[in-house]
């Protein structure tokens, strides 16, 4: 029976949703696979290990908790080392496909001469292979990848897997760091967060965006209201209206930005150019609202409205709110 080690990622000490995508999939991939066990591996500052009775809920046999003041900010050369002396014995080792993800996930891969398999939207495994699907080509392609013996390093896209609830008991491990944070060459000195209760793009269920078919900075307010009447939902952008300075960069999604698959996309003002269609493609649904009916965006939209989006926002924002203030 294969064992997977997932790799719980955390920010200041809490665990991410992502965290929770990881050990979901992990436990999907031993179930189906002969029923082996999920160890999930957390870093984080002091106080850590007091917050991972959710990794337990979600399926994780174990979870081994590695303590230090450098993992407040991340410190990926001491991780990585950690995550590789402890992969002995696993078939696969789980990943999220984050900023975080991507950056461990190619150093565990390098240091266990091990296959890597990223950004995949969905992983099996059969015959000691890995097989998983990925988008390519900017997302026109889902691409089908193998890779064996173990152990395989995957990283899993963020929201392309729900967490589910598989309750087992919880049994908690410290560990050290298998190469001391100290030692590094490379500190994380500062993290900027987001500020207020804004929701990440990676995390959010639904996100809300917006092009240059909003005409001016000043109409993305019509886009934060839609995003607020859902109450679930963050505020996304394109590239031309982040190079514009209409939002903040860190709000980009598409090839150079954010790969995002949230259960709802609504893509309001955005043409669909193909590097912003790289970043949002796999969206479970996606709906598309723009005054040009022969737009790309259309030809990836679940459902398309036609129109001024000035005009149909607003709509759009009171129908939410007039359907959640029903329920």
């Amino acid at each position: 029976m294969p064992n997977i080690l997932a790799v719980a990622e955390t920010r200041g000490g809490a665990l991410r949703k992502v965290a929770l995508e990881a050990v979901t999939a992990a436990r999907a991939l031993a179930d189906g696979s002969g029923g082996g066990e999920v160890h999930a591996l957390v870093f984080g500052p002091p106080g850590t290990a007091a917050k991972v009775e959710p990794l337990a809920q979600h399926g994780a046999d174990k979870v081994l908790v590695c303590e230090h003041a450098a993992y407040d900010k991340a410190d990926a050369e001491s991780m990585a080392a950690t995550i590789a002396a402890r992969a002995a014995g696993f078939t696969v080792v789980m990943l999220s496909a984050s900023a975080q993800g991507r950056d461990l996930a190619p150093r565990v891969s390098a240091k266990l001469n091990a296959p890597l398999l990223s950004d995949c939207l969905t992983v099996r495994l059969a015959d000691s292979a890995v097989t998983a699907t990925h988008p390519t080509y900017t997302g026109k392609v889902i691409a089908t990848l193998k890779a064996g013996p173990a152990p395989v390093v995957v990283s899993v896209r963020p929201s392309a897997v729900t967490p589910a609830a598989n309750a087992k008991a919880l049994s908690a491990e410290a560990i050290a760091p298998a190469a001391d944070p100290a030692a590094s060459r490379v500190k994380v000195t500062e993290v900027v967060a987001s500020g207020g209760a804004k929701l990440d793009l990676g995390e959010a269920p639904v996100i809300i965006s917006g092009g240059r078919g909003l005409k001016e900075a000043a109409n993305f307010k019509l886009v934060e209201d839609l995003a607020a009447a859902f109450g679930n939902a963050a505020v996304g952008a394109t590239r031309a209206v982040t190079d514009d300075g209409w939002r903040p960069h860190s709000d980009q999604i598409g090839q150079t930005g954010r790969l995002v698959s949230p259960d709802l996309y609504v893509a309001v003002g955005i043409s669909g150019a193909i590097q912003h269609l790289a970043g949002m493609r796999t969206s479970k649904t996606i709906v598309a609202i723009n005054k040009d009916a022969e737009a790309p965006i259309f030809k990836v939209a679940d459902y398309g409205i036609v129109g001024d989006a000035l005009e149909i926002v607003p709509a759009l924002t009171a129908a939410v709110r007039a359907a959640k203030q029903a329920h």
